[in-house]
């Protein structure tokens, strides 16, 4: 990832704003742009009119979203080991190999 700071003009909410960022401003512009996303769909569900607040419940509902996806992440990464550990009980004793990558002695 670069150092160099990036100033990119994205729109949230029917406000402009100036982002400086080390990211790809295409990067920059797609999470503005999800934001817009997330904020208009809490401004559609109702007659709230305080930007302010749809805001705060914009990011309540992507906060959740990650929380979501790292559960998730969590419980795929622990089926991949146990479909790992079962894998390796089916290796031949010999052709198992340690945690260095060495063929294990023990056998």
């Amino acid at each position: 990832m670069s150092n160099k700071k990036h100033s990119v003009k994205v729109m949230i909410g029917g406000e402009e704003y100036a982002v400086r960022s080390d990211l790809p401003p295409e990067y920059t512009r797609e999470v503005a742009a999800y934001v817009d996303q997330a904020l208009k769909k809490v401004l559609s569900q109702g007659s709230m009119v305080e930007t302010h607040k749809a805001a705060i419940l914009a990011a309540l509902d992507i906060t959740n979203e990650l929380f979501q996806s790292r559960t998730s992440e969590r419980e795929v990464a622990a089926r991949i080991a146990a479909l790992a550990d079962d894998f390796a009980k089916m290796v031949p004793p010999g052709k198992r190999k340690n945690v260095s990558g060495q063929p294990s002695a023990i056998g």
